[in-house]
């Protein structure tokens, strides 16, 4: 479970970013936050992992108070899926994908197995793994960024607008290709979109 409880993000200059937000995200299930841009919903998200500190309030991961966490052993419980995928550009797909196991501690041929699993799981070929993010698709990078979100077996994940940056037909790919997946893992999710047709497709509950 993810709870945000009272929980608001003002900045020096007066913005308000997010003010007074209640939520709570159910175990195992997907919750979408939907709404233009500039409405708050990427703040929440990187308030969740620690990557900005809300002004106020408390949020929880499985009623623990993320602020009396470390940062980083926090960020380790958390897989983070972003509009562009963010991989590495000089490093194989397999190696993109395995670059959490390794900094756990796994060793780098565990960890390359363990990336070959996901990129199965995630409907990329083995014959990527030797590939580069610049020789796959969009739709391909964003598929390896989910699976190097996955590939530390997190317990939550939290997806910022993941399929906004590529064709529609591709979009509707990946949403169904997600949904199959999710039914697979159970993670517990927050997404955020600013489509609202995603939101219902995809989310357990729209907020």
């Amino acid at each position: 479970m993810i709870k945000f409880e009272n929980v608001t993000k003002a900045y020096p200059d007066g913005t308000v970013a997010v003010d007074g937000l209640n939520l709570e995200a159910p175990t195992g299930k997907l919750t979408i936050l939907v709404g233009p841009s500039g409405c708050g919903k990427t703040t929440s998200l990187r308030m969740i992992n620690r990557l900005i500190e809300p002004t106020s309030g408390t949020i929880y991961l499985d009623d623990q108070p993320t602020s009396g966490m470390d940062a980083a052993l926090l960020r380790r419980r958390i897989g983070y899926v972003i509009q562009h995928a963010g991989l590495f550009p000089h490093r194989t797909i397999v190696d993109n994908v395995a670059t959490m196991p390794v900094l756990l501690g796994e060793s780098r041929q565990k960890a390359r197995m363990k990336a070959l699993e996901l990129m199965e799981r995630v409907g990329l070929p083995a014959s990527f793994a030797k590939r580069y993010p610049w020789q796959l698709s969009g739709g391909q990078q964003q598929r390896v960024g989910v699976a190097r979100a996955l590939a530390s077996d997190p317990a939550f994940m939290l997806m910022d607008e993941p399929f906004s940056a590529v064709d529609p037909v591709v979009r509707a790919q990946l949403q169904e290709e997600f949904l199959r997946l999710q039914r697979e893992i159970g993670k517990t999710i927050i997404m955020v979109t600013h489509d609202i047709d995603e939101a219902l497709k995809l989310g357990d509950q729209v907020a």
